[in-house]
């Protein structure tokens, strides 16, 4: 192909991935109110709960400050909602524009980790829904205070549309980076640039940056950080398998194919 024929494939696909994702975020804003609520409804479910509402004011509801706040909200739902289901998409348009210049066992190599990818970014965001989300509210939701002692005020929990929105968006986002542990590894050990037996030295190693890395990417308190530490630790632990995996598959068809060559 000619640089004017890559041009204009490159100018395809960009245009092809613009028009899925105005098209999906369409999508996403006319369903973007019952979006949010989904999102909302671990935290609804912790706050209603009788420990939590007796000696307080037994309604729950969230505030916005701003004229324009909700409206803005529904805005980055239906943005970010498109953009996790058009990821596949731009990752596929990608790859169809690359494709062409591969090898065909560089294209079956390489194609496993397109589909992994995104995978394992909405398995890290169901991760954090249904298992982080409702230990972390419950957390934050305990420093409530009834004010039944004298000289004391009570403290209710109020949250904002859009704080709460920004919370949940930072969870989702840290649980879906770190879920593409196992895919990254795997991908540079078949590159034959990472040995599994690297990883098993590190491990102790890998650890401490693990949860460096946890503190970094939650917010800051213990509960959120161990909760994305301990997933990635069992991914760190679930890369060493894969790497193993394909460095023996890997050192299995040099062999043959060495053995081809001399024959």
């Amino acid at each position: 192909m000619t640089f004017d024929s890559h041009l204009s494939e490159l100018r395809y696909r960009m245009v092809v991935s613009v028009i899925f994702f105005l098209t999906t975020f369409c999508f996403c804003y006319y369903f973007s109110e019952e979006i949010y609520k989904f999102l909302l409804k671990p935290l609804a479910e912790v706050a209603n709960q009788p420990e939590r509402i007796a000696g307080l004011n037994s309604s729950f509801t969230l505030i916005y400050t701003g004229l324009t706040e909700t409206f803005v909200v529904y805005l980055k739902v239906a943005f970010l909602g498109a953009l996790l289901v058009s990821s596949p998409f731009f990752i596929w348009q990608m790859y169809m524009f690359i494709a062409p210049g591969l090898y065909p066992g560089e294209k079956k190599a390489f194609l496993p980790y397109l589909i992994a990818a995104p995978v394992l970014f909405i398995l890290g965001c169901a991760v954090v829904y249904y298992y982080v989300f409702p230990l972390a509210w419950r957390f934050f939701v305990s420093f409530e205070y009834d004010g039944s002692k004298p000289g004391t005020l009570p403290i209710e929990f109020m949250p904002s549309v859009s704080e709460y929105l920004d919370l949940v968006v930072q969870f989702m986002f840290a649980f879906g980076i770190a879920f593409q542990l196992p895919a990254i590894l795997t991908l540079l050990s078949h590159m034959g640039l990472l040995d599994h037996n690297v990883l098993v030295k590190k491990r102790r190693l890998s650890v401490v940056l693990i949860f460096i890395a946890a503190a970094v990417l939650t917010p800051p308190d213990v509960l959120s950080q161990i909760g994305l530490a301990i997933p990635m630790l069992f991914l760190y632990e679930l890369s060493i398998f894969s790497c193993r995996y394909v460095s023996k598959k890997r050192t299995a068809l040099e062999k043959e194919s060495k053995e081809n060559s001399e024959e």
